[in-house]
C-alpha cells in the first residue's frame, strides 16, 4: 500500500497547491482574558467573537510578551522578547517602560519586522490604529515594512493645550491628517468617539481593494478603544451592562463580526487567516468604569501575574481550522510572527534569536508543542511557566509609594507574600504554583514537597539555559525629551498645525543615552539634554527633572 505523503503547508504554497493566505491580526488594547463571552464573561455581550471562537480555535493559555503595550507590540512584530529587541529600560530594575510622546527611542533599524518579510513575498501590508513603536521619523511604520497606515503613533491621551504638550497626531500613510481631540473628537465626559467606526471602514476598504487587485495582504488592525480613556460611538454608548468599557467591547465585537462577514462576502474567508488577541491584560487600575476583566487570574496590566499577561486569543480560518476546537497549547504574541511566516512559506531570520514558535501544528493538527513562557518586566525575568507550573523568581505589584497614592494593579486581590510592594527576589526558592489547580496564584506549593522538588529541577534547567543564551539588546526606552514630542509631524505645514517646541530642549547624541535616569511606571521622568555650538565642537548639558 502506498504511504500518504504529508506536504507541509509552506511547501504546498511553494509548489503551487494554492495561493498563499492573507493574514489578518486583530490586536486589542488592554483587553482582558475575561472580557469575552467565550471566555466566561457573564453578560455574554460578544456574540460575534463568540461565533468566531465556535467557528475556529480558542486558545486558553495565550500570553503577551510583556505586561505593557509598546514592548508587547514590538515583540509581536519581531518575534523576539522585548529584552532582545530593545523595548525595555535599564534605568531601574524590573521597571516597565513604553513609548510616550516624549520618548527618544523606538524600533531599531536592525530589527526585522513581520511586514518587511511579508513584503518580500509579494504582500501588501497595512496597519490601522496604534503603532506605539516610536513616533520620530526613523521609526515610522512605512519605514519598517508597512505600505499603508491609518492611525496614530501614540495612545489617545489628551486633550493637551499644544503649548506644554501637543495633541497626538493621526496619520494617513506618511503624513498627519489631524490631531486627536481637534480633528478626531473624543468626548471625555460622555466617552463618545467615532474612531472605531473609522478604523472599521479603513479595514473593509483595504480588504476590498486587495481582493480586487488579487494581491495577498497583511492587515494589522490595532485599535485602542478599550484603553483608558475608553470610548465608543454614539450607537453603542449606554448599551452594555458593563458600562462604558462594555460599550467599547460591544462595538469592537460588532466590528470584528463585520470584518469576518466581509471576508466571507468577498469569497476569500477560506484563504484568510485571522487571529484575535490583546497586547496585555486588562488595566485593573482603571476598572470597573475604564478597565476590563482578567477572569479568575491575579492582578492586571503592569504585572507579571497571570492577569497581566494571559490574553484572550482566537484563531479563525474556515475550511482549515476545525470548528469549535479548544487548544491548551502555550502560546505567545511572538508566535504570530513565526506562524505568519510559516503560513506564507517563509522561514524566520536565522541570524538572530527568535522566541516565537510556529503554531500551525497546534492550530491545524491539534498537536501540543513543549515550550516555556517567560514573564519579563523590564530587564528582569520575573517568572517562567513550564507546562501547568509557574515559578516566580521575583514578585512585585508596584511600589509602596505608588500604592499609597491609590495606584493599585491588584485591587481587592492582595495575596500575602505574593503581590508584594517591594521587589522580592525568590531565586533561591522560587514561589511555585500549579495553574491548573490554582489559576489565581494564591497557594504556592510547599518547598519541602516532592512535587516542588521534582518540578523545580526541570524548571531550573529551562531557566539556566535561557539565561546562558540571553544577549540583551541595547535598551531603547531610557531617555525622554520634550523636544521630540509631536510638535511638527510630517504634513503639519499643509494643515497649519505645526507647533513650536519649548525653548532650550534639544535632541542629543545617542552615546549619552545611558546618562538618563529615573524612568517611571507610566513614562519618563523628563531627561533633557540641550546642546549649543562652540568653535571647537558641541557642548551637551544634561538636566534631569522629576515631574
Amino acid at each position: 500500500m502506498a504511504r500518504a505523503v504529508l506536504v507541509p503547508l509552506w511547501l504546498c504554497w511553494a509548489l503551487g497547491c494554492a495561493a498563499p493566505p492573507n493574514v489578518v491580526l486583530l490586536l486589542m488594547d488592554d483587553m482582558g482574558w475575561g472580557d469575552l463571552g467565550a471566555f466566561g464573561e457573564p453578560s455574554k455581550e460578544t456574540p460575534n467573537l463568540d461565533q468566531m471562537a465556535s467557528e475556529g480555535m480558542l486558545f486558553l493559555d495565550f500570553y503577551a510578551a510583556n505586561p505593557l503595550c509598546s514592548p508587547s507590540r514590538a515583540a509581536l512584530l519581531t518575534g523576539r522578547l522585548p529584552v532582545r529587541n530593545g523595548f525595555y529600560t535599564t534605568n531601574a530594575h524590573a521597571r516597565n517602560a513604553y513609548t510616550p510622546q516624549d520618548i527618544v527611542g523606538g524600533i531599531q533599524d536592525s530589527e526585522i519586522l513581520l511586514p518587511e518579510l511579508l513584503k518580500k513575498a509579494g504582500y501588501t501590508n497595512k496597519i490601522i490604529g496604534k503603532w506605539h513603536l516610536g513616533h520620530r521619523p526613523q521609526f515610522h511604520p512605512l519605514k519598517h515594512g508597512f505600505d499603508e497606515w491609518f492611525g496614530s503613533p501614540n495612545c489617545h491621551f489628551g486633550p493637551y493645550d499644544n503649548r506644554a504638550l501637543p495633541n497626538i497626531p493621526v496619520y494617513r500613510d506618511w503624513e498627519m491628517i489631524g490631531r486627536y481631540y481637534e480633528d478626531f473628537k473624543i468626548d471625555l465626559r460622555t466617552g463618545e468617539a467615532n474612531l472605531t467606526q473609522i478604523y472599521l471602514q479603513e479595514a473593509l476598504d483595504f480588504i476590498s481593494k486587495q481582493q480586487a487587485s488579487q494581491q495577498p495582504f497583511f492587515l494589522y488592525w490595532a485599535i485602542d478603544a478599550t484603553h483608558a480613556p475608553v470610548y465608543a460611538s454614539k450607537h453603542f454608548l449606554g448599551t452594555s451592562q458593563r458600562g462604558r468599557y462594555g460599550d467599547a467591547v460591544r462595538e469592537i465585537d460588532d466590528s470584528v463580526g463585520k470584518i469576518l462577514k466581509h471576508l466571507q462576502k468577498l469569497g476569500i474567508s477560506e484563504n484568510t487567516f485571522v487571529f484575535f488577541t490583546s497586547d496585555n491584560g486588562a488595566a485593573l487600575i482603571s476598572a470597573p468604569k475604564q478597565g476590563g476583566s482578567n477572569g479568575p487570574f491575579l492582578c492586571g496590566k503592569q504585572t507579571t501575574f497571570e492577569g497581566g499577561m494571559r490574553e484572550p486569543a482566537i484563531a479563525w480560518w474556515p475550511g482549515h481550522i476545525p470548528a469549535g476546537s479548544v487548544s491548551r497549547q502555550l502560546g505567545s504574541v511572538m508566535d504570530l510572527f513565526t506562524t505568519s511566516l510559516s503560513l506564507v512559506g517563509l522561514q524566520p531570520p536565522s541570524d538572530r534569536q527568535i522566541d516565537g514558535i510556529d503554531l500551525l501544528p497546534a492550530i491545524l493538527q491539534g498537536k501540543l508543542i513543549d515550550r516555556p513562557i517567560f514573564y519579563y518586566r523590564g530587564n528582569e525575568m520575573m517568572a517562567v511557566r513550564v507546562g501547568l507550573y509557574k515559578a516566580h523568581y521575583w514578585t512585585w505589584s508596584n511600589s509602596w509609594e505608588d500604592y499609597s497614592k491609590g495606584i493599585d494593579f491588584c485591587p481587592g486581590q492582595n495575596v500575602s507574600g505574593v503581590t508584594t510592594h517591594l521587589q522580592e527576589e525568590h531565586s533561591t526558592l522560587p514561589l511555585l504554583f500549579h495553574l491548573g489547580r490554582d489559576p489565581g496564584e494564591k497557594y504556592p506549593l510547599s518547598f519541602a514537597s516532592d512535587e516542588y522538588q521534582g518540578v523545580m529541577r526541570r524548571i531550573s534547567a529551562v531557566v539556566q539555559q535561557h539565561k546562558d543564551t540571553m544577549v540583551p539588546g541595547v535598551p531603547q526606552l531610557n531617555v525622554c525629551d520634550k523636544a521630540v514630542m509631536n510638535w511638527s509631524p510630517p504634513g503639519c505645514e499643509k494643515l497649519g498645525k505645526c507647533l513650536k517646541s519649548p525653548p532650550g530642549h534639544g535632541v542629543y547624541n545617542a552615546s549619552l543615552l545611558m546618562l538618563a535616569l529615573l524612568f517611571t511606571q507610566e513614562g519618563c521622568d523628563v531627561c533633557v539634554i540641550s546642546s549649543f555650538a562652540l568653535p571647537k565642537g558641541t557642548v551637551f548639558i544634561l538636566l534631569v527633572l522629576r515631574v
